[in-house]
């Protein structure tokens, strides 16, 4: 599998920052305490020299003797010479908890933590390369790397944390001679809050829902579609699905995760059929994706997804927590690495299953219904997703009762099957699957040994099926009445919340929409004072001005002990022409709203600027 250039600038960018996170504070440490005990050494040994040449009467050579003997035995190196000799000189200067004790210390655990740093990320890389192997080891790989990185990064963040306090005491202690009470306590501070949100992160555990929009279908529903499933399933020598769901998404699937359908929970094999794909499909290239989906159960890909998928989701979580811990920010490179390499092994391995899932649904029904089906369902896929990204694009408010999706799709697919947007586009075209990173089309087709000419591509997806699996379900159209129903009113729903950000307003109409979602609110300020926030920007009642949002280049929320203010940065210059024009809008008395204020004054400018970003991009 070719890693394309771009991940493999990704990867090296990981590495470096790896090694950046894992080295640079240890690094920092074991130079800081190597310069100051070779500093403090020379100044020992000039002083002990002073004194030993001030000796009267100690003769010369006893007098060389002895600063030979301190030069060969500097304080950096007493600490841990075990030489009954300079028993006495070590308990002098070695002190338990001493400058020289903690010098001492700090340099070895920088040391080790430099060696521990660079092992860690060459047991990373070789777990990662550990899951190119086979499956099983991909298995072991990402459990062992999960708990490798997740309480490395913890326990490194731990020993760094300490090596950074120590430093923001010694490094202006011994430069400048003094120190600075609030950097340590602040050093300390988000060392303690990173390590605590990175131990968190370890033990939480997170709920992994695996809803799928659907209805279950029994076999009274559809006897016809069960026998034939077992039956294929029984020549596959493979156990046959415990559940069958019908729905209106464009794929199929099988899973052994448990599934949430409705209000049920679903455990077993369970398998995904679209009631639009069958209607399109004739029941020869259904029942090739239907071996394909049953090729995947005999081969242990779903039972592998439904161990892994828990962990990935509980290490990306991790990964979540980190990126917005503060501090712990510095060691996600290294789970950011490990996990990126795993995900180019997970969609190596995806690749593979692929490939054979449909060289197996070739050879139980027929190359050509596995390549035509192919073609069928990526049309349906691509031309549903350009018809509802082109709904969704449109500035009028849908009517969910007569948004009619379905019709849409239906009607338009054949002469969009004819137009020249669509050879171009099957080019590159993956069949939808929400599990898997599918190869592209025309890739899965040369593995099972068909060349569809281009052309034929139009005339396959317009070809009526003589029978179809969807007429042999008894409540398929009322599934997908139901199903469809609920996706319109969802989707017109969404569409009129995107509307609300992209509205000026114009009119009446559009303004009563936009002011549905942000409608003026107004916070209680010192005495009846009031400022209140809305679409056309913040006025507050002391002056009765608006600073509009056009007005506003920038926000800054200032807390002071003579009354919180915002402060407005502007687009324009200031009277001198030396920088940005400021403006302050005083808020005396706005104490436990702030958080709330702030909130809603970022949430109707992140609304003003989608506004004028679409009316640009038009």
């Amino acid at each position: 599998m070719n890693i394309p250039s771009a991940l493999r600038l990704g990867l090296a960018k990981y590495l470096a920052y790896s090694l950046l996170a894992l080295l640079l504070i240890p690094l920092a440490a074991y130079l800081f305490t190597g310069y100051a005990q070779r500093d403090e050494d020379a100044q020992f040994i000039a002083r002990i020299s002073q004194r030993i040449d001030a000796e009267k009467g100690m003769p010369a050579a006893e007098k060389q003797a002895q600063k030979d003997f301190y030069r060969a035995n500097p304080p950096s190196t007493i600490c841990t010479n075990q030489d009954p000799e300079v028993a006495d000189y070590r308990e002098a200067l070695c002190e338990t908890y001493g400058e020289l004790w903690q010098f001492n210390l700090v340099r070895q655990v920088s040391l080790w933590s430099m060696v521990a740093g660079v092992a860690l990320l060459a047991a990373v890389l070789g777990l990662g390369a550990l899951a190119f192997v086979n499956r099983r080891l991909q298995y072991t790989s990402f459990v062992t790397g999960w708990h490798l990185t997740t309480w490395a990064s913890a326990s490194s963040l731990i020993v760094q944390g300490a090596l950074a306090v120590w430093l923001s005491f010694w490094v202006t202690a011994f430069f400048m001679h003094k120190y600075w009470p609030k950097l340590i306590i602040l050093v300390g501070i988000l060392v303690a809050c990173g390590v605590f949100m990175a131990v968190v992160g370890i033990f939480k555990r997170v709920q992994l829902n695996n809803g799928v929009d659907g209805e279950l279908l029994t076999e009274a529903d559809a006897p016809l579609l069960w026998a034939r499933i077992r039956h294929m399933a029984e020549r596959l020598k493979t156990e046959p699905p415990r559940n069958i769901v019908a729905g209106i998404d464009a794929n199929f699937f099988v899973t052994e995760a448990p599934l949430t359908v409705g209000n049920q929970r679903l455990t077993g094999r369970t398998l995904f059929v679209s009631i639009p794909l069958l209607r399109l499909l004739d029941q020869a290239e259904a029942d090739a994706v239907l071996g394909h989906e049953l090729a995947h159960l005999r081969g242990g890909d779903t039972q592998s997804s439904a161990l892994l998928g828990p962990k990935i989701h509980q290490y990306d979580h991790y990964r979540h927590a980190m990126r917005e811990g503060g501090l712990t920010a510095v060691f996600l490179p290294l789970i950011d690495l490990y996990r990126t390499i795993f995900e180019v092994a997970l969609a190596r391995e995806s690749r593979a299953r692929e490939f054979e899932a449909d060289r197996t649904a070739a050879k139980l029904v027929s190359p050509d219904a596995i390549a035509q089906s192919l073609v069928k369902i990526a049309a349906y896929a691509q031309y549903r997703s350009k018809i509802e990204s082109e709904l969704f694009g449109q500035n009028r408010k849908h009517d969910a009762a007569a948004l009619g999706i379905a019709s849409y799709v239906a009607q338009g697919l054949p002469p969009y099957a004819a137009s020249a947007d669509f050879l171009s586009e099957m080019k590159t075209a993956n069949v939808p699957h929400p599990f898997d990173s599918h190869p592209a089309m025309p890739e899965r087709m040369r593995s099972v040994g068909v060349a569809l000419a281009e052309s034929d591509y139009g005339a396959i997806v317009v070809r009526v099926p003589a029978a179809t699996w969807a007429q042999q379900i008894l409540t398929a159209d009322a599934i997908e009445q139901r199903m469809w129903g609920a996706y319109e009113q969802a989707f017109a729903a969404e569409h009129e919340r995107s509307l609300a950000y992209r509205y000026e307003p114009a009119n009446d109409e559009e303004r009563a929409l936009v002011l549905q979602y942000f409608p003026p609110v107004q916070y209680a300020l010192k005495g009846s004072d009031t400022v209140t926030v809305s679409i056309e920007g913040i006025t507050t009642s002391a002056d009765g001005m608006t600073v509009a949002w056009d007005a506003i280049k920038a926000l800054e929320f200032k807390e002071s002990t003579w009354g919180n203010a915002l402060i407005v940065t502007h687009p324009e210059k200031n009277a001198l022409g030396l920088g940005a024009k400021t403006s302050k809008i005083k808020l005396g008395g706005l104490k436990k709203e702030k958080d709330a204020f702030n909130a809603t004054v970022g949430h109707y400018w992140q609304r003003h600027q989608i506004m004028r970003a679409r009316q640009q991009e038009a």
